[in-house]
């Protein structure tokens, strides 16, 4: 039996797809929904790490291995053999397992007592996660037709955004009031709900053809991409690799900002959120944390959506004529997006912070149509899971195991200079052990504020190589996109 060639396997896709419209449309809802829970999992550790660092006396170096690389290890790693089989096998069943998976150890990670029983339970996460979107990708590549995919895809990363809001949202609201260990329960339970839903009503696109079961699974074995072969047809697409990378870098500072600044702002800015609170009528136990979280979140989820909708539609309206408009907006984007940033970190007025933040989370998601919309485009269908796969380790690994990581040893490595100037012994480890009603505290805290402010203004030198990467891309996208 002779091997699919892995340049034309399963090359002709027509741009009808089997499902009809009212189906593709209910589809994609339940994949945002998904999505959304998805990102709500995954982000609301955001807005708990000032209470989870308090309560269990973490440094930001620790903050970053924990809510980072821990997850991004078995998130990317597994997400390759995962997409592996949803290239052949069945997908709406990996999406169910793996939704339940990731649901239940989020529920696990409000039983965590100390930093490695956190740490496993935000592993646990990402083995879950890592079967979510190579997964719906392939599935939707197959449910909608060529001209409407990168719409399709960027509405589907719309579930970041959204995701984003409500776990900062409700994770602020709820901390404030029942603590961060109540925010973990309820963020895990709709995932639950979602894996009966998703059983019971997602399909397979492969079983929705004319073809019978066992034809459609001849079919797909005959079409299948060794990992050998796949590396090989991405290996010359150049623009694979500068789309990946420059996702990747530009996810190192959002990934990295989404973690920290929530910690940021409640060190440096609590009388301010206070009374932000106050100006919107908002009290409870911990109205500053309240506020935090309902700003920080509707900033994401607001600014997120216009970026993934702006960034997919602009694709599909552009990219036609000419295939370089997939790379304009993540390209000229940060140029808005970065100033406007800089002087909200300096703001003291938190109401008009939180507005004005609505503008860089537009470029923290604009770049997610041209990149999830275009690499189908660069690939054949029979490996378009796979390549998803490949493609989110690369921007995982980088910036969210790498990004928030490096954060942290550089911003315990600014506290840690700053600190000695102080003529003092103390260190970001020795801070640990100084109490509240200690003079010495003020020193450790003011200190680490600061080496947190320095870090994430450092971090954002990091979008130039994002630039450099989708500039590149401008100069490869039509010859491998036509290839």
């Amino acid at each position: 039996m002779t091997s699919a060639n892995p340049a034309t396997a399963g090359s002709t896709s027509p741009s009808s797809s089997p499902m009809p419209v009212s189906y593709r449309r209910y589809a994609l809802g339940l994949l945002v929904a998904i999505y959304t829970v998805n990102f709500l999992d995954r982000q609301i550790v955001t807005i708990l790490i000032p209470d989870i660092k308090a309560d269990l006396k973490l440094s930001d170096s620790e903050v970053g291995a924990m809510a980072g690389l821990w997850f991004a290890i078995l998130y990317t790693t597994l997400g390759i053999p995962i997409a592996r089989y949803a290239d052949r096998g069945d997908r709406p069943l990996i999406m169910t397992v793996s939704l339940a998976v990731w649901s239940g150890f989020t529920l696990l990670a409000g039983f965590a007592q100390n930093f490695l029983m956190l740490a496993i339970s935000r592993a646990g996460v990402g083995i879950g996660e890592a079967g979510c979107t190579p997964t719906a990708h392939s599935l939707l590549t197959e449910y909608f037709p060529k001209e409407s995919r990168a719409r399709a895809l960027a509405i589907y990363s719309m579930g970041i955004s959204i995701g984003s809001l409500l776990g900062m949202a409700l994770g602020g609201i709820i901390a404030a009031n029942w603590g961060w260990r109540t925010a973990f329960f309820v963020a895990g339970a709709p995932g639950l709900l979602l894996a009966v839903i998703s059983a019971l009503t997602l399909l397979e696109p492969r079983r929705a053809s004319k073809l019978n079961a066992a034809q459609a699974a001849a079919k797909a074995s005959a079409n299948h991409i060794s990992l050998k072969d796949a590396m090989k047809v991405l290996s010359n697409k150049p623009t694979f690799w500068f789309l990946a990378l420059g996702g990747a870098f530009a996810a190192t500072v959002s990934y990295s900002h989404s973690f920290f600044l929530a910690g940021y702002f409640t060190y440096s800015q609590g009388r301010g959120l206070v009374d932000a609170a106050a100006f919107y009528g908002i009290g409870g136990n911990n109205p500053g944390t309240a506020y935090l979280g309902l700003g920080l979140g509707f900033a994401a989820g607001i600014g997120g959506v216009i970026g993934s909708w702006l960034g997919g539609w602009w694709c599909d309206k552009f990219g036609a004529k000419d295939l370089r408009q997939f790379v304009t907006l993540p390209l000229l984007f940060p140029f808005i997006g970065l100033p406007v940033f800089w002087y909200v970190a300096q703001m003291d007025d938190m109401v008009l912070a939180m507005v004005l933040m609505i503008i860089p989370n537009v470029g923290v998601a604009i770049w997610y149509g041209p990149v999830y919309g275009g690499v189908p485009g660069l690939v054949p269908p029979a490996m378009r899971a796979t390549a998803a796969a490949i493609l989110l380790f690369v921007i995982n690994m980088i910036g969210l195991g790498l990004g928030p990581m490096l954060f942290g040893v550089t911003s315990d490595a600014f506290a840690n200079w700053h600190l000695a100037e102080t003529g003092t012994d103390l260190t970001v480890t020795a801070c640990k052990a100084v109490a509240q009603d200690d003079p010495l505290f003020a020193t450790c805290f003011t200190n680490q504020v600061e080496g947190l402010r320095n870090a994430i203004y450092w971090s954002t030198a990091v979008h130039a190589l994002s630039l450099l990467s989708f500039a590149a891309a401008w100069f490869t996208i039509r010859k491998d996109m036509e290839s």
